[in-house]
């Protein structure tokens, strides 16, 4: 799956000093839009072995999110390489006429855990993404 929408709902002790959305937060939903994308797809199989790491993660802050509002995660794959994958991520308001809030980058690569080193991404989650294998 290429494009994956997560509805993240904000919370009132997400909103800073000045009653907008904390900067941190705007990552910790562009990671729950991610992990919740991992699951959805078998992308995270329990393993020691290996699996997903984020190795960059960017956002732009274009206007205040504040509260009450729902955010519409939006992350699309625009690269994949032997190893690593680039997100190009969106957060919106659920208005009526959504407002682009911030913009961002996530790279991810597949770890082998046990050596430490990025390893070829596993075939079923090429599949997935409707990519062919390399």
């Amino acid at each position: 799956m290429r494009v994956y929408v997560k509805v993240v709902p904000l919370r009132w002790g997400d909103m800073d000093a000045m009653s907008h959305l904390n900067n941190t937060l705007y990552f910790r939903l562009m990671e729950e839009a991610r992990i919740c994308w991992f699951n959805d797809n078998g992308f995270l199989a329990r393993s020691d072995a290996d699996g997903p790491i984020l190795a960059h993660a960017s956002c732009d802050f274009l206007k205040p999110m504040t509260y009450p509002c729902a955010a519409r995660v939006t992350q699309t794959v625009v690269r994949v390489g032997r190893a690593s994958m680039d997100l190009a991520v969106t957060l919106e308001g659920d208005e009526p006429q959504p407002v682009l809030y911030a913009k961002g980058r996530n790279v991810l690569v597949w770890m082998d855990y046990r050596s430490g080193r990025s390893a070829p991404w596993p075939g079923h989650l090429i599949a997935a993404l409707g990519e062919p294998a390399a």
